[in-house]
């Protein structure tokens, strides 16, 4: 059943104007009705229907609508992807890494000897070239020339960041970096975990719940504040979030390329899908697409989003609404037609 508005404090509140604080959630959601951050219920009922599954809608850092059990913890596939890239710019700030470009081999020595038949290609391969899916590891391109979405590539980059540099496995990431620097940081409520399937299965998938995950969508929206912490800078919260691969870059060819032995997935293959100008640090922006129109035409021209399984999961931001929707078990939001509908939906719950 719908769940709709959730009741709130007796009197009533306007939306955040230019005057008013940041609000942040505490060890729970401060909860208004949609009417009272200036919310059409309504259009928030029909996104809700359309989408289908569960989550929640924040506006001005309050909770103001659920549908089904947005308290559910459950994996949300490649949107967390953009959790990692967090933590490597946390990394840079911290001095664990001297650079965004330094180059990976110095933490997986193997890379060296691979494909001596394209001049050892990746050794060449940067933290940068991981977090933006352009490393071209496991396919022939050089690092840099094309775009790769691969879940082997993301592999060995959770892997290089998580257990060299965070020095960090499988059984105590949760315990020493993700609940440490992150998830406790920003009072998580429903116990989120690197280990949606265990240690033994895809290590590394993000299980959380859609009020979780509303959390680390704030703090992108608050520019990589929380409350008094800058958790990570505001150069390195913008930048991810405004960055899209310029569509000079090409999709892969595919021609399949030597990797390391072994090598794990962190969910399914290479060369998935084109990133069509939207694609930055792992997240997916409203970028304009290799045939000139916005892949979201009618949605806000700023919002951005990390998405799983097409955008069956993920949460997505409208910085100029001061808006998030944070969602799990959808339809495939990140489709054009559809995408388009449920994210215009959400901003014309605004007006």
């Amino acid at each position: 059943m719908l769940a709709c508005a959730i009741a709130l404090n007796a009197s009533a509140a306007r939306g955040a104007d230019a005057n008013t604080s940041p609000v942040y959630p505490g060890k729970t959601w401060t909860t208004k009705k949609p009417a009272d951050v200036s919310l059409d219920a309504a259009k928030l009922d029909a996104f809700a229907r359309l989408a289908e599954g569960r989550g929640c809608v924040i506006r001005h850092g309050y909770l103001v609508y659920t549908w089904g059990d947005a308290a559910q913890r459950a994996d949300v596939a490649s949107a967390c992807k953009p959790v990692y890239s967090h933590f490597l710019f946390a990394a840079l700030e911290a001095n664990r890494i001297p650079s965004l470009d330094e180059a990976v081999v110095k933490y997986e020595p193997r890379l060296a000897d691979l494909n001596a038949d394209l001049d050892h290609k990746d050794r060449q391969i940067t933290w940068r070239h991981l977090a933006n899916q352009v490393s071209c590891y496991g396919v022939n391109e050089k690092p840099g020339e094309a775009f790769d979405y691969s879940d082997m590539q993301m592999a060995l980059f959770w892997d290089l960041l998580f257990t060299r540099v965070y020095g960090a496995t499988y059984t105590n990431v949760d315990a020493i970096v993700l609940h440490p620097m992150l998830t406790d940081v920003l009072g998580c409520e429903d116990n989120p975990t690197m280990m949606a399937f265990g240690t033994k299965n895809r290590p590394g998938r993000l299980a959380i719940s859609p009020r979780d995950f509303a959390r680390f969508g704030l703090l992108y929206l608050r520019k990589g504040r929380w409350g008094d912490t800058q958790v990570i800078s505001e150069e390195h919260a913008v930048m991810a979030v405004t960055s899209p691969l310029p569509l000079s870059i090409p999709r892969t060819a595919g021609r399949e390329a030597e990797m390391l032995p072994g090598q794990r997935s962190i969910g399914g293959g290479n060369n998935q899908t084109d990133h069509n100008g939207s694609y930055s640090w792992l997240w997916w922006l409203n970028g304009v697409a290799r045939d000139g129109r916005r892949w979201w035409p009618d949605a806000p021209t700023d919002m951005y989003c990390c998405l799983g399984h097409g955008g069956k999961r993920g949460v997505a931001v409208f910085p100029s609404l001061d808006l998030i929707v944070s969602w799990n078990d959808a339809k495939e939001l990140h489709g054009r037609d559809l995408g388009n509908e449920a994210f215009t939906l959400i901003a014309d719950a605004a007006k």
